[in-house]
């Protein structure tokens, strides 16, 4: 099994409780895709944001999706950074240069103090990307909603 691909970008990012506004994106974007889109703030912790990145992909169910298509947005605000995980099914059609670019976005709303439109705006774009290279069922058998579409706000 090959590990889920990672981005962190430092950002300028304050702990915030981020409004509906990214629920209902992450609910727009997998209307339109077989894949699911996770958002997380992970709190404080001690050790490796990669770790706590890859844990929180597990714990959250995101490598069990059917399409191994799963993709993980964690903010970890206290240490200031953003990390994109994409399972192995997206990962390969979209390859590196994608979650470099979903980090930078995210980094540059962060830094502009715009937390929320720098979350929508990367799951539209991931949203995106998924639709193109896993569209919605449309055989009748419908498209099930295997994770959650709510913020999840980590261990405690």
């Amino acid at each position: 099994m090959e590990s889920p691909r990672l981005v962190d970008t430092h950002c300028h990012l304050d702990p915030q409780y981020f409004p509906s506004g990214p629920d209902e994106a992450i609910a727009r974007a997998e209307a339109r895709t077989s894949a699911e889109i996770r958002v997380s703030i992970a709190p404080f912790f001690v050790g490796s944001v990669r770790r706590m990145a890859e844990g929180a992909f597990r714990r959250l169910g995101m490598h069990a999706t059917a399409g191994r298509n799963g993709v993980l947005l964690l903010i970890a605000p206290a240490r200031r950074q953003v990390v994109v995980l994409g399972d192995e099914g997206i990962h390969a059609q979209v390859g590196d240069a994608f979650w470099t670019e979903i980090a930078a976005r995210v980094s540059t709303r962060f830094r502009e103090r715009r937390f929320t439109e720098g979350v929508v705006e990367a799951v539209d774009a991931i949203g995106e990307a998924l639709a193109r290279h896993f569209p919605a069922s449309t055989d009748g058998g419908g498209n099930p909603n295997e994770l959650p579409d709510t913020i999840d706000v980590g261990d405690r």
